[in-house]
């Protein structure tokens, strides 16, 4: 038996690999980039540890050169719907009373294999199958998917051993039970890491899940399930099922062990979930966790008093980094007047020195963006912007999908603040500014303050700090991160966790304790040492 109560010590972030000229990380990414390249496989369902062929197919391909066909991945119906539900609820028991020591070291196991056996792979096909640059992948696919998994380790003992106060003849306790049934994990295509987490995270607490990857990252999130496997995660505790949406949530959410939704997407189709839960709601066991982390229109808000190269900065990183596909990425900015020409002579010398092009030339800072319908949306807005009276485009502006998906870095100017591009999320490497007035700083907060449905990410660039504690009271509600002196993307496991709220979810805070709470269901236990024997209190004592 196996009766060990062990804390899991705070861990340290994953250290960042430079893939700079001459390293041994360089040259075994390369190497696996291009073997890899070379290949064309085969992505089956994965149901209770069995894979799963069901002739009904797609493709994978890789965004900038969308010839290139990497895999053909099987697509799940209704039946395999119902079996992964069924192999998920018939792992859940023996799952669930696994002592915890031991599911976390399956975690760490498989942090292990991400941070060496495999880092190449999984950066790899990070790359290739969702066009990131090598950087964007290390940060992603293999730092932060390794956080994820150690740092969760940590929290879970927290959790675990936060018990509450007992009196004399009393113990007290509480049980962190998993919720009852099975979790749904619907995961994006932009973060490898947060497929990673929307699945692993509820399974650290007993859970078990079905897993909808997205069609345009199935390849990592494929190999993602294979390290899984050589870590140890039993059969049916993960169900790996790429498919039609609408198919498999019908049949998700129509189930009777429906659990709770573990989801990074659209606010739209979050949205959806929530109507379809509540049209359900008789059917299930008990309520079901609503998580998710949806849209965002993210600011970046400079004071005069900011530096503007510091700014320039963190627009062009913010704004540009993996094409603006981060739900934290910079999209609108406020500048004052004073400082617009200064910062307009920093960022745009910024990305004219961008390159753009195939993942395999590591001095590309863009790639592609990760579809057709993608390109068609982001170059939409472009030309709403081209065609408008109070908009201009002042870079960029040009796309090609001729042979990948490429989109310039592009920056539009507004005179208004509520112009289409400043309101609505793009998804792409579109940065719209708006100049105000210096003297209009506390009304322009409010403006950003209104303008938005989201409230995901923000910062405010200033060197006097009566101002950045001014932008820090307006803002409150407009931010779930907020950065001081700093772009609004990057947010790190452990440091900043993430999340935010209005139409950008339900603000559960990935990579803190706070998301992992959400997937138990504490019982509370009170053992009397010596029961009563009679029912008579002293006060009805006659005097």
């Amino acid at each position: 038996m196996n009766n060990a109560i062990y804390h899991f010590p705070l861990p340290e972030n994953e250290p960042i690999n430079s893939y700079a000229p001459g390293t041994k990380e360089r040259a075994a990414l390369k190497a696996k980039l291009a073997e890899m390249a070379t290949e064309k496989i085969e992505i089956p369902l994965i149901i209770g540890g069995k894979e799963v062929k069901t002739g009904n197919t797609g493709t994978v391909v890789m965004p900038h050169d969308h010839k290139h066909v990497l895999a053909t991945y099987h697509k799940a119906g209704k039946e395999e719907v119902q079996a992964a539900i069924k192999a998920a609820v018939s792992a859940q028991k023996e799952w669930a009373e696994m002592p915890q020591i031991e599911r976390s070291s399956i975690m760490l196991k498989a942090a292990e294999l991400m941070a060496g056996k495999y880092r190449s792979l999984i950066n790899a096909a990070t790359m290739l199958g969702q066009s990131k640059n090598a950087f964007q992948a290390e940060i992603d696919s293999a730092c932060e998917a390794i956080d994820f998994l150690r740092f969760n380790v940590h929290f879970a003992s927290q959790i675990y051993a936060d018990q509450p106060a007992s009196s004399a003849g009393v113990i007290n306790r509480l049980e962190y039970r998993p919720l009852e049934g099975f979790i749904f994990a619907i995961s994006p295509f932009n973060f490898t890491a947060i497929a990673s987490n929307l699945s692993m995270a509820p399974v650290l607490m007993g859970n078990v899940s079905v897993w909808k990857p997205a069609t345009t990252s199935i390849l990592s999130n494929y190999y993602l399930m294979k390290i899984y496997k050589e870590a140890g995660l039993p059969d049916g505790v993960i169900n790996f099922i790429p498919g039609q949406g609408s198919v498999i949530g019908n049949e998700i959410f129509a189930s009777r062990d429906f659990a709770g939704v573990h989801f990074t997407g659209s606010t739209s189709t979050f949205n959806h979930f929530w109507k379809s839960i509540a049209q359900n709601m008789t059917t299930y066991r008990s309520y079901p966790r609503i998580v998710g982390e949806t849209g965002g229109k993210d600011f970046v808000f400079m004071h005069q008093s900011a530096n503007p190269k510091q700014v320039a900065t963190a627009l062009s990183r913010g704004a540009y980094e993996y094409q603006g596909q981060k739900c934290s990425a910079a999209s609108r900015a406020y500048i004052p007047a004073s400082q617009w020409e200064a910062l307009k002579k920093y960022l745009l010398a910024d990305i004219k020195d961008m390159k753009m092009g195939h993942v395999n030339d590591f001095s590309n800072f863009q790639n592609a963006v990760i579809d057709e319908n993608s390109f068609d949306s982001i170059m939409a807005y472009i030309e709403k912007a081209k065609s408008a009276s109070n908009a201009e485009v002042i870079i960029g502006g040009k796309g090609d999908k001729s042979v990948g998906y490429f989109i310039e870095p592009t920056v539009i100017l507004t005179s208004d603040p509520h112009f289409v591009t400043m309101e609505e999320e793009i998804f792409g490497p579109v940065l719209t500014i708006y100049v105000y007035e210096d003297e209009k700083y506390s009304e322009t907060l409010r403006i950003c303050d209104q303008t938005s449905p989201y409230a995901l990410t923000g910062s405010i660039f200033s060197q006097e700090r009566k101002y950045l504690i001014e932008a820090y009271e307006a803002l409150r509600y407009s931010a779930g991160n907020f950065y001081l002196n700093d772009k609004p993307s990057g947010a790190v496991v452990g440091q900043q966790p993430f999340g935010g709220g209005r139409g950008s979810g339900t603000n559960d805070k990935a990579g803190s304790y706070l998301n992992l709470l959400r997937w138990v269901n504490p019982r509370t236990v009170k053992e009397t040492l010596n029961a009563p024997t009679d029912y008579r209190y002293p006060f009805l004592a006659e005097d």
